[in-house]
């Protein structure tokens, strides 16, 4: 029994609810009584109280308004239905209005007692619950983010300050910085979090079909539009949606959205009705918006609309002192994958992975630690557990790729360079298989098999390199462990 508990009887009848008060502090209760909703909201305000207990008539007016007053402005109260008029039907509503139960007058001094301490109790803890609840949705999506870097931590107490704001948020970066994950963390941070995240990566579709994929269409929008489509911004109504690669976005698409982050409506592709949404957009890109603006590729006025908050993430290169603690998180998660033995880096190992410059970033790094803890045979991994990338070795391949590298002309008075025999009797896209199918082997390895980077030094977007890695045989997992 709570008897140290503070309660508020509320009811017009005031003789009685002046009796039952001093029997309840006559039995160890703290109890004050108030007869209308102004009276009782005068008491809430002027100090806390563990349970309140109304009645459902309170002369003219309804003890309903009492209980969604409590459950909007004090929370922490926990509220006890007493009434003469009750169904079945009042009191569901009363529950649904925020009561944790209804009784019916005359009440049992013995069942009231009881009711009181289960309501007490049960609110009490259900305020624990809660406020566990909202550790766990502060960690939420940051736990995986590893850092010490001071950077990094302005940038959680950024996540922290917009997590809730409605202002679209641009996060900038190099590949492999982590975006996808910054813009998690703050969906998982925010009172959206129980609604969806949709991710949208905007480089990886042509325009047609990305416009599709955000508005949807209508049947016989387009051949093949058999049926119509939810996009993903009706699909993100009440969550998030983050777009990935938006420096990719044509102009055409740049009008299109500029209109929904003004006014969240659009209409799908093909059809004529308005649609409005309540999506929360988180954009990112790699490139330098401000030098589109400046040359044109991207609308000025979309900039400003979208860089309210501008997260702009370091690269590894930047946070060396991040890389021990990234790379044993790793470690721990590739050796549980293989079911493998290893501890960590010898010193030698990881003073080569701060230095190195890291093009790919974290992902790039994982994919090196990954690669290391599946090729190495001891528990503690050294220098001969790492790429030639990362100990600056130059690989020289001189295996015969059959065609001359020379494209140039033969001056006057000079031979034109001998062909090599391998071209001979063969395609002109035969030929140039090989020395394609080596220069796109070398960047991967190069960075480490991390197709982003490699798409990015190619100067290609990260489709047509998988088509051409498929049509060259280097689609093959296999070729990501062989030296």
């Amino acid at each position: 029994m709570n008897n140290t508990a503070r309660l508020l009887l509320v009811d017009d009848d005031f003789h009685l609810a002046t009796s039952l008060g001093q029997w309840l502090v006559e039995v160890g209760y703290d109890a004050e009584v108030a007869s209308d909703l102004q009276q009782a909201r005068a008491h809430l305000s002027g100090r806390p109280f563990d349970l309140i207990i109304t009645d459902l008539r309170l002369g003219g007016e309804d003890g309903f308004d009492l209980i969604r007053y409590a459950a909007k402005h004090h929370p922490e109260t926990a509220v006890l239905v007493m009434t003469g008029y009750a169904t079945p039907d009042t009191a569901v509503e009363a529950v649904r209005a925020g009561a944790f139960d209804l009784l019916t007058k005359p009440v049992i001094d013995d069942e009231l007692m009881l009711a009181i301490d289960r309501a007490i109790n049960h609110h009490k803890v259900e305020q624990e619950n809660e406020a566990l609840r909202k550790q766990l949705d502060r960690r939420s999506g940051l736990e995986s983010i590893l850092s010490h870097d001071y950077r990094m931590m302005k940038i959680f107490d950024v996540i922290d300050s917009v997590a809730d704001a409605r202002a679209s948020i641009l996060i900038t970066g190099e590949n492999g910085t982590g975006k996808s994950m910054i813009a998690r963390a703050i969906h998982h941070r925010s009172s959206r979090r129980g609604g969806p995240f949709v991710e949208v990566a905007c480089g990886a579709l042509p325009d047609t079909l990305l416009e599709s994929e955000l508005f949807g269409h209508v049947a016989g929008a387009y051949t093949g539009a058999n049926t119509d489509r939810v996009g993903k911004f009706e699909l993100a109504d009440g969550g998030t949606l983050f777009l990935d690669e938006i420096g990719t976005a044509t102009p055409a698409m740049q009008v299109k959205l500029l209109r929904v982050l003004q006014e969240f409506e659009f209409e799908p592709l093909g059809g004529t009705e308005t649609r409005k949404v309540d999506t929360r957009v988180i954009l990112a890109t790699n490139q330098d918006l401000e030098s589109g603006v400046a040359d044109g590729s991207f609308r000025q006025d979309l900039y400003y609309r979208i860089n309210v908050v501008n997260i702009v993430l370091p690269s590894l290169r930047e946070r060396p002192g991040d890389i021990p603690l990234l790379a044993d998180h790793f470690i721990r998660e590739a050796a549980e994958a293989a079911s493998r033995d290893v501890e960590a880096f010898d010193h030698e190992a990881m003073a080569a992975l701060q230095a190195y410059h890291w093009p790919g970033n974290v992902r790039q790094l994982e994919n090196v630690v990954e690669r290391a803890v599946l090729l190495g045979s001891d528990r503690v991994l050294g220098l001969q557990d790492l790429p030639p990338e990362v100990l600056g070795v130059t690989k020289q391949d001189n295996r015969e790729i059959g065609f001359s590298t020379s494209n140039r002309a033969a001056a006057p008075g000079q031979s034109m360079p001998p062909v090599a025999s391998g071209t001979v009797g063969r395609s002109l896209r035969e030929a140039l298989e090989a020395p394609e199918r080596e220069i796109i082997l070398n960047s991967l390895r190069r960075h480490a098999w991390n197709r982003a980077a490699t798409a990015d030094e190619l100067e290609i977007n990260r489709t047509t390199l998988y088509k051409k890695m498929k049509r060259l045989g280097l689609d093959d997992p296999r070729l990501q462990y062989a030296m």
